[in-house]
């Protein structure tokens, strides 16, 4: 995929509105020559008019790749030890992203249990900390151009409407109650986070 057809995909939607197009694309992280692929099965959006989002109070240095081309990779450290990773969407100058919450694994398991220790399918990428460490993404990774290998992610047919659920984002209190039900997740899904 180009450059621009990823961006342009995501530029003109709302961080709702790219959350549910997520659900049911991949990413791809390639490492020592095989392909690492989660089929996407959770997300959660976050908008600058969002308390709960980073880009809430305006940009600053952490938080300026939200504020960036759509199609980028907002990569942060949380809790002193996990990264999480956010598809950037909008326009430029706008700060929103889709956290990628939970993966289904679709190939290059065996490098996702030696990178997280474990062995059960549905633990393995069940969790925003839990994919980034499965898939050996960490803050080099911020900015990142999703067109672009090591790590990509691959647009797939927009699901239909009737396939997504919407809920509570997990963990967000201070966010008003219109826009806490912005969790997008995949209807029966058994590789959800918990």
């Amino acid at each position: 995929m180009s450059d621009l057809s990823l961006e342009n995909e995501f530029s003109a939607m709302s961080a709702t509105e790219a959350a549910a197009r997520l659900i049911g694309c991949e990413i791809v992280r390639t490492i020592a020559n095989q392909q690492l692929i989660g089929r996407i099965v959770e997300t959660e959006a976050y908008d600058q008019g969002d308390p709960a989002s980073h880009s809430y109070r305006g940009e600053t240095p952490r938080n300026s790749v939200m504020f960036g081309p759509a199609g980028r990779l907002y990569v942060y450290f949380t809790y002193g030890m996990h990264y999480c990773m956010n598809v950037v969407v909008g326009p430029s100058g706008y700060g929103a992203a889709v956290l990628i919450r939970a993966l289904e694994p679709v190939a290059g398991q065996n490098i996702m249990y030696l990178n997280r220790n474990i062995s059960d399918p549905r633990q393995l990428l069940n969790g925003p900390a839990k994919l980034t460490q499965a898939l050996a993404i960490n803050k080099q990774f911020n900015g990142h151009n999703l067109a672009i290998a090591p790590l990509e992610l691959k647009l797939n047919p927009v699901l239909a409407n009737s396939d997504i659920n919407w809920s509570r984002r997990i963990g967000i209190k201070e966010a008003p109650e219109d826009i806490r039900l912005w969790r997008a997740s995949l209807k029966g899904s058994s590789y959800l986070s918990k």
